[in-house]
């Protein structure tokens, strides 16, 4: 399984960006999915799922309203739309899928290998 996290650069305060997370090995329709960030000198967090239905979206209390996850199945792509960024979303964010199909465990076991944003004030 290979997960390609990509999108992230350097934008200001207020800005957007999307990033995409390119699945291969798997098929992200199977899986629940998820965005997770860690800011330089901090632990990795949670940012958002998406579960493998589709039909159930979790976001972290900091970046709800202001992002949104989404999938693409015939990509197989899963993406992160960030509106609103603030300078406090500066992290390296990386993609990550749950390990058993068709349920959701909270258990991810495969990662990508991050994509930087950098949000300046």
């Amino acid at each position: 399984v290979q997960l390609q996290a990509s999108g992230g650069g350097l934008v200001q305060a207020g800005d957007s960006l999307r990033l995409s997370c390119a699945a291969s090995g798997r098929t992200v329709s199977r899986y629940t999915m998820g965005w997770f960030r860690q800011a330089p000198g901090k632990e990795r967090e949670f940012v958002a799922t998406i579960s493998w239905t589709g039909g159930t979206r979790d976001y972290a209390d900091a970046v709800k309203g202001r992002f949104r996850i989404s999938r693409d199945n015939a990509k197989n792509t899963v993406y992160l739309q960030m509106n609103s960024l603030k300078p406090e979303d500066t992290a390296v964010y990386y993609c990550a899928m749950e390990g058993r199909d068709y349920t959701t465990t909270g258990k991810f076991e495969y990662w990508g290998q991050g994509t930087l944003v950098t949000v300046s004030s």
